[in-house]
C-alpha cells in the first residue's frame, strides 16, 4: 500500500484553514493549562498558609525563567528539528504537573511543578506561534497572531474561572487539578496525531525573498536583543509588558482583598483583565494589518501605564474594574502586534529563532516583575510597587516610539 504524499505547501490563512484552526485549538489548551496557574497563590495560601510577598511570588519567578529559557530553546530547535517535535516535547514536559499539584505537601512542590509548566508553556506556545506565522504568509500576520493569542488568553480567563469554581465546590486536591490533566491529554493527542509540521511553508516563503540570510543563533540573539532598533525595542517592550503582568498576577488579588473587596469582586477584576486581553486581540491583530504595528504598540504600553497608575492611586471596585478593562485593552494592543512585527522583520530562515529570543526576553519579565514587585511591596507597600512599574511601563512605550520603525505598510 503506497502512502499519499502530503500536499505541496501554500501560504495564506484560507489555503491552510484546517491546520490553522487546529493550532488555534491547541494553543487554547496551552492557555487553559496556564489558567490554573493564575490561582496558585490562592491555592498556596489556603493550603500552606501565607508567606512574605517575595517568597509567595517566587513560584512566578521560577515559571518565568523556565518559560523564558524554553522559548529560546524552542526557536533554535524549531529550525533544527522542525516545529511539530517541539510542540510535542512541550506537552511531554507537562505530563507530571497535575500529579505534582494534587500531591503537593508544601510550596516546594508547587515551585517544582511550575518549573515544568514553564518549560511546557515556552515550547508549546512558541511552536504554535511559529507555525501560524509560517502558514499565514506576509499579508495577514496580524490577524494570525490575534487569533493565536486570543485563543490562548480567553482560555486563560475561562480556565481560571472554572478552576476557582471547582476548587470552591469540591476542593483543590485532587478535583481542581484534574482539569489540567484533561487539557494535557487532549492537547498531546492532537499534537501527535493531527498537527502537521510547517517547516516547508517557511522554506517556501524564504525562497520568495530576493536575498538569502544565513545567521548563527548568536547573531540572531544579538540582532533581536541589541543591534536591530526595531527588534530590540519590541523585545524590551515585551519584557516590560510581562513584568507588569507578573505584578498583576501576584499582588493585585491580595491588594484587593486587603482593601475591602470580597473574594467574588477580586476574582471578577482579576478575570476581566485576561478576558479583555484575549478577546481584544481579535480586533487589534487585524487592526495592525491595516494601520501598521508601531502606533498600536506605543498606545498599548501607555494605556497599561495609565491603568497601573489608577490601581496605585485610586480605590474601590468601580475604579479598579475600569482600570482592569484598560489594562486588558492595552495589553491586547501590544501582544499580537509585536509578534507580527517580528514576522515582518525577521527572514524566514531565522524567524523561529528571532521569535524565541523575543519570547525569552518577554517571559523573563515574569521573573523580574514578580521579584521586583515582591521586594518593593515588602519594603514600601503594594501601591508603591504598582506605581514604580507604571512609570517603567510608560518609559518602555516611549522607547518604542523613538526607536522602532514601522514594519508593515497598510498598502501591502
Amino acid at each position: 500500500m503506497t502512502r499519499t504524499a502530503p500536499p505541496a505547501p501554500r501560504l495564506g490563512l484560507a489555503a491552510n484553514i484546517g491546520q490553522f484552526s487546529l493550532l488555534v485549538a491547541v494553543n487554547a489548551l496551552v492557555g487553559a493549562l496556564l489558567g490554573q496557574e493564575r490561582l496558585l497563590t490562592a491555592f498556596g495560601e489556603s493550603t500552606f498558609g501565607s508567606s512574605p510577598y517575595t517568597l509567595a511570588l517566587l513560584f512566578i519567578a521560577v515559571f518565568g525563567l523556565s518559560k523564558a529559557g524554553a522559548n529560546f530553546a524552542a526557536g533554535h530547535l524549531s529550525d533544527r528539528w522542525g516545529r511539530k517535535p517541539v510542540l510535542i516535547l512541550g506537552w511531554v514536559f507537562a505530563l507530571p504537573v497535575p500529579a505534582m499539584l494534587i500531591l503537593a505537601p508544601d510550596w516546594g512542590w508547587v515551585i517544582a511543578a511550575n518549573l515544568l509548566l514553564g518549560i511546557n508553556q515556552g515550547l508549546s506556545w512558541s511552536a504554535t506561534v511559529v507555525m501560524k506565522i509560517d502558514l499565514a504568509g506576509p499579508s495577514r500576520r496580524g490577524l494570525a497572531m490575534g487569533l493565536n493569542e486570543a485563543a490562548g488568553y480567553i482560555a486563560v480567563a475561562v480556565s481560571s474561572m472554572a478552576t476557582g469554581w471547582v476548587a470552591s465546590q469540591y476542593g483543590w486536591q485532587p478535583e481542581a487539578f484534574l482539569l489540567g490533566a484533561a487539557y494535557i491529554a487532549l492537547a498531546l493527542g492532537l499534537s501527535v496525531f493531527a498537527v502537521r509540521d510547517t517547516t516547508a511553508h517557511a522554506e517556501l516563503e524564504s525562497a520568495s525573498h530576493a536575498t538569502a540570510e544565513t545567521l548563527s543563533t548568536r547573531q540572531v540573539f544579538a540582532r533581536t536583543s541589541l543591534t536591530d532598533p526595531t527588534l530590540s525595542s519590541v523585545s524590551q517592550a515585551g519584557l516590560v509588558n510581562n513584568l507588569n503582568d507578573g505584578l498583576v498576577w501576584g499582588l493585585l488579588p491580595v491588594y484587593f482583598t486587603a482593601n475591602g473587596l470580597t473574594l467574588t469582586q477580586a476574582g471578577l477584576i482579576a478575570s476581566v483583565y485576561p478576558f479583555v486581553w484575549g478577546l481584544g486581540q481579535l480586533a487589534t491583530g487585524p487592526w495592525s494589518d491595516r494601520a501598521g504595528r508601531r502606533r498600536l504598540i506605543v498606545a498599548g504600553m501607555l494605556a497599561q501605564a495609565v491603568a497601573l497608575a489608577a490601581f496605585a492611586t485610586a480605590g474601590g471596585f468601580t475604579v479598579w474594574f475600569a482600570a482592569a478593562l484598560l489594562l486588558g485593552a492595552g495589553t491586547a494592543m501590544v501582544y499580537p502586534t509585536i509578534l507580527a512585527a517580528i514576522g515582518d522583520v525577521a527572514h524566514p530562515s531565522w524567524r523561529a529563532r528571532a521569535v524565541g529570543v523575543y519570547r525569552l526576553w518577554r517571559d523573563a519579565g515574569f521573573a523580574v516583575g514578580a521579584l521586583t514587585a515582591g521586594l518593593l511591596a515588602d519594603r514600601f507597600g503594594i501601591p508603591t510597587a504598582i506605581g514604580a512599574i507604571a512609570v517603567l511601563t510608560a518609559f518602555s512605550g516611549l522607547v518604542v516610539a523613538l526607536r522602532m520603525r514601522e514594519t508593515h505598510s497598510p498598502a501591502r
